[in-house]
């Protein structure tokens, strides 16, 4: 369709249209986003083949002192005025092997089968009572085993640091010139390589606190680590893709397969109703405030700004004593007073369709003021003399609106769509606090018909110890979200022409 023929098209058609081309065009997009992944992965054994031809290289090319330096790390460096350099290289080696030596080989031996030894019971020859004699620990295991592989990666980037340096170094004495000291390395890291200072101490927090728990999740998942499973008392041990085959095995009844299709279908309608919702009434909401003739401009967009200090969890148990069965909206509306619904009508556990319409109301209550403030900012950015121009050509309020108010917001809002839609996926307060899941059902395994996955998640974990099935949720929630993300940001002019409202 050509720019002419789409423009001729009434604002109804041209949405239309623009649904058609998005699904026309996601095929395609899914293919090019899974071969960027397979190019990503192509790119990273391209550069670990190249790092393993110049760690060859560096030995066959260097001297007695560069191959030394790949059995005692740092002997290249000391033998070649780099003394702080190479003691700093032989200390990291000194402590790997004494760290390995006397705690991480202990976890490693066992990390293949997680435990052998249970806990039980012998009898004590000194008393002649029986005593308990503590077994293997698999949680201690899989912990300290995944640490051990960490800082054993870690070691191989300093170790191949420490060939390239002592490579380096000889290179430069033979080039005559005079190797920098520890004093002038340093000095160089307030100064070129500044960079690498400032990120040293969040890339380490990031990956003791972020990495090392992120991996040891994936990998519970690939165990049997439930309520049968629990250490110390028991033992648990790796059962490969067994816990993901019970998510996707959908049968009818209380199983975890058939729960996990339920709720993957009303997080979806969750996640697209509590997200367009807030957006469309935000935007309407905040074209009002915006209007010439709207009076007080700055007394609505400070009540908003009131609204949204109050804390959500504060607004949000404020709600659920409002409609609880006993609460005063409940009273207002019961029989004891306008009689619109009956003595045994709840909000929040009569049906699944009032609980879920109740939640998605609730939860506009809560969001539609961020909306506001925002879109507001983007509408007064918006140029008047686009306005003007429209008016001319005798462009209704609406066109104007679907013509340039919408195209714009969406451009500019499109990454914030996208990071409200995966926060409304794994939205836990509103659900947690407003029904706690609830109403509670018998065909759902430790689920009602208002929980999300991420509430599911949080009672696999906490009432029930389905520790490897929360894990395998977690993970399958994770790659839906960043694929989803991902490929609806690279499909948005967002990310394709972002020159055009420059």
């Amino acid at each position: 369709m050509t720019f002419i023929e789409y423009k001729s098209l009434t604002p109804t058609q041209q949405v239309i249209y623009k649904i058609k081309e998005f699904f026309s065009l996601l095929p395609g997009r899914i293919r090019a986003f899974f071969a960027a992944i397979g190019k990503f992965f192509k790119n990273i054994g391209v550069a670990f083949a190249n790092g393993l031809k110049g760690y060859g290289q560096r030995f066959s090319k260097g001297d007695g002192s560069t191959k030394l330096s790949y059995l005692v790390m740092g002997f290249g460096n000391l033998t070649r005025g780099q003394v702080g350099k190479g003691l700093a290289f032989l200390a990291a080696e000194v402590l790997y092997f004494i760290f390995m030596w006397n705690f991480g080989l202990v976890y490693l031996n066992k990390f293949d089968t997680l435990g052998t030894v249970q806990s039980h019971q012998e009898i004590n020859p000194a008393t002649g009572r029986p005593q308990l004699v503590p077994g293997d620990n698999s949680m201690l295991i899989l912990l300290y085993g995944t640490m051990s592989i960490l800082i054993t990666i870690v070691f191989i980037f300093v170790y191949v640091a420490n060939t390239k340096s002592a490579y380096e170094a000889e290179q430069t004495q033979k080039a005559g010139k005079k190797t920098l000291t520890l004093k002038e390395e340093l000095a160089d890291f307030l100064d070129g390589k500044y960079h690498v200072t400032l990120l040293a101490t969040p890339v380490l927090l990031i990956s003791v606190f972020t990495i090392l728990p992120l991996v040891f999740m994936i990998l519970i998942a690939f165990t049997n680590y439930d309520r049968s499973h629990v250490p110390p008392g028991n033992l648990f041990t790796w059962v490969g893709l067994q816990t993901f085959r019970d998510v996707f095995k959908v049968s009818e009844g209380a199983s975890k397969g058939y729960t996990f299709v339920q709720l993957t279908k009303w997080t979806v309608v969750w996640a697209i109703f509590a997200t367009f919702t807030n957006y469309i009434i935000g935007m309407v909401l905040a074209l009002m405030i915006n209007k010439k003739s709207i009076k007080l401009k700055a007394l609505w967009r400070t009540l908003f700004v009131i609204t949204i200090a109050v804390p959500q969890f504060v607004s949000l148990l404020l709600m659920q004593q409002i409609l609880q069965d006993d609460g005063p909206m409940k009273i207002i509306l019961g029989p004891d007073g306008l009689g619109l619904v009956g003595a045994d009508f709840s909000f929040f556990n009569s049906t699944a369709l009032v609980a879920r319409v109740t939640v998605i109301i609730i939860n506009m209550w809560v969001g539609v003021p961020y909306t506001i403030l925002q879109t507001s900012g983007i509408l007064m950015n918006i140029p008047e003399d686009l306005y003007e121009s429209a008016r001319i050509d005798g462009a209704t309020p609406v066109v104007q609106f679907f013509q340039i108010t919408l195209p714009y917001m969406l451009f500019v809002t499109t990454p914030y769509l996208i990071q409200t839609f995966v926060g409304n996926i794994n939205n836990f307060n509103v659900i947690y606090l407003l029904t706690n899941g609830g109403p509670s059902t018998p065909d759902l395994y430790q689920a009602g018909q208002t929980d999300l996955l991420v509430t599911w998640l949080f009672k696999l974990t906490m009432d029930s110890n389905d520790y490897n099935t929360a894990a395998a949720v977690g993970i399958l929630v994770f790659i839906v979200c960043a694929t989803l993300s991902l490929i609806t940001f690279n499909l948005s002019k967002s990310s394709r022409n972002e020159e055009e409202f420059s």
